[in-house]
């Protein structure tokens, strides 16, 4: 079952997955590997909700279990 996460996890999951950065841009920061571009919830202080991480792991192109397992 997918849970929210925090940035700073997400960060680590992406980075598993060869992702660099994160960079800033003008109005959040993203990763990139290769071509692929992914853009990162500004830090706020709260967990990535469910909606956003199934949408950044849909853009990922990898299975929910995937990335939970990373």
């Amino acid at each position: 079952m997918l849970n929210p996460i925090s940035r700073r996890v997400l960060i680590k999951k992406l980075k598993k997955l060869d992702f660099k950065g994160p960079f800033t841009a003008t109005r959040h920061q993203y990763m990139k590997k290769g071509s692929q571009k992914i853009f990162i919830p500004n830090p706020h202080g709260k967990d990535i909700g469910i909606p956003l991480l199934k949408r950044i792991i849909k853009q990922i192109g990898i299975s929910k279990q995937e990335f939970m397992d990373l």
